[in-house]
């Protein structure tokens, strides 16, 4: 027998010429309609919220992740439209757009890890000194199941470890889906890839169980990160801005999935006036479109730029006590913002955490325990605590951001974990002896065991 030949439906067939009412227009000229209407809303509203942030860009390191952001509903829109305009090739349009989709996802993590700490070596500071919660569902089901606090489902000790496991698990869909969509373009263009079947001899069944898994994971640590650090976070609105991220994500998915098994079942059906293509094609397209809209309008809210303008008092998002957050006197985004979207649209510190991912998955790992956060720990080869140490512990699941003289009493056994400068910096720092210093140690209410 020979290699399986894909049936592609969707390009054999074509959308319904015959009008919906005499005289009238196509279900797909209507479909067109609408999708180019509100796609246009969302384009519209978008471009403007991104260009009021592009010349108040006033705070770089935290506006370049929201430009990122913003710029997922227009092309969520404009993707859809032309997916239903252009639907025999409309593979190509939809891998561009989920691949962009991994993209938001790590810029919307690397906003709230701004907002944690303004850069990567403070952040690992902030970790330490946290008391890592224990997994949600349906993970904390998984450790009660293989092994508990014990098991490979465990619960981190040192707050540093939880920390890079999030972090692991966002970046790898980065890495991952923009594989995914090379490999789904360069099978597409032989005919093995078959977007209409799930057999496993074509790649699109393995593409899109990959896809699945890895997105689940990205999503599952967001929020496993927001239920960790939300007091924190409170004063950014974090639950509205992971509402706009997940809220797309989730209907871009489900309803393609929703009406392609309704079509496949039987539950909708074609007719004279609605083909193939306009169904599993042009409802999905057109609903997204529409919902595009509604959620440009929604990032107004979410994501405000009026806080960055140098006339408002209120422009910075620091706490008062940040002493190190930035304070720019002047915007840095250039003559009408092109330097702050130049600058958004820079991969490298993408490329960068994704390579820390990466090194730690595979190196800095095994070596974890080496860590000053987890001194005085069960298994640790740190100091053990003192008596007058174990009195500080609170029994909150994190200490939040320490205070400067806090910060600087706790820094000779850590900076000399962290201390090699450069774009080590952000990476995972070696594993180092045990440090000896005459300040106090860095002590943490610490549960279960890993």
């Amino acid at each position: 027998m020979g290699w399986p030949v894909c049936n592609e439906t969707l390009q054999a067939e074509r959308v319904s010429e015959v009008p919906l009412w005499d005289g009238g227009i196509t279900f797909h000229q209507l479909g067109l309609i609408i999708s180019a209407t509100f796609s246009l809303i969302a384009v519209l509203v978008s471009v403007y919220l991104v260009f009021q942030h592009a010349v108040h860009y006033l705070r770089p390191q935290e506006q370049r992740h929201i430009i990122r952001i913003l710029f997922m509903v227009p092309i969520y829109a404009v993707v859809s439209f032309l997916s239903f305009y252009h639907y025999r090739h409309t593979v190509y349009f939809q891998v561009l757009r989920d691949c962009y989709e991994a993209f938001a996802i790590s810029a919307f993590f690397s906003l709230m890890c701004h907002y944690i700490a303004d850069d990567l070596h403070k952040q690992k500071e902030y970790f330490r000194g946290i008391v890592p919660k224990p997994w949600y569902w349906p993970l904390d089901w998984f450790q009660k199941c293989c092994g508990g606090e014990r098991g490979i489902w465990r619960t981190p000790r040192s707050g540093l470890t939880w920390f890079n496991i999030i972090w692991t698990g966002v970046f790898q869909y980065c890495f991952i889906r923009v594989a995914m969509t090379i490999v789904a373009v360069v099978t597409q263009k032989f005919h093995v890839y078959c977007a209409e079947s799930l057999s496993p001899a074509f790649a699109h069944l393995w593409v899109m169980v990959i896809e699945v898994i890895c997105v689940t994971v990205a999503m599952y640590c967001l929020i496993q990160f927001y239920i960790q650090l939300k007091e924190d976070l409170t004063p950014h609105s974090p639950f509205m801005k992971i509402l706009a991220i997940k809220l797309v994500i989730f209907l871009s998915f489900w309803q393609e999935i929703t009406i392609s098994f309704l079509t496949s079942s039987g539950a909708i059906k074609t007719s004279s006036q609605m083909g193939l293509p306009d169904i599993k094609l042009g409802i999905p397209s057109t609903l997204l479109c529409v919902e595009m809209a509604a959620f440009a309008i929604l990032h107004l809210w979410a994501f405000p730029w009026k806080q960055y303008s140098l006339i408002n008092s209120k422009h910075t998002n620091a706490p008062e006590d940040d002493f190190d957050a930035p304070r720019m006197e002047s915007y840095q985004g250039g003559f009408l913002g092109i330097k702050a979207l130049i600058d958004a649209f820079n991969p490298w510190d993408l490329i960068k955490a994704i390579g820390r991912s990466a090194r730690w998955l595979f190196v800095g790992r095994k070596h974890r325990q080496f860590d000053p956060s987890y001194q005085g720990q069960p298994g640790s080869s740190f100091t053990v605590k003192t008596p007058a140490v174990r009195m500080q512990e609170q029994g909150t699941a994190y200490l939040g951001a320490q205070s400067g003289d806090e910060m600087m009493m706790m820094q000779p056994a850590s900076r000399q974990y962290d201390s090699y400068g450069g774009e080590r910096d952000e990476l995972l720092a070696n594993a180092q002896d045990n440090p000896v210093t005459d300040y106090p140690p860095h002590t943490l209410k610490r549960t279960g065991s890993q």
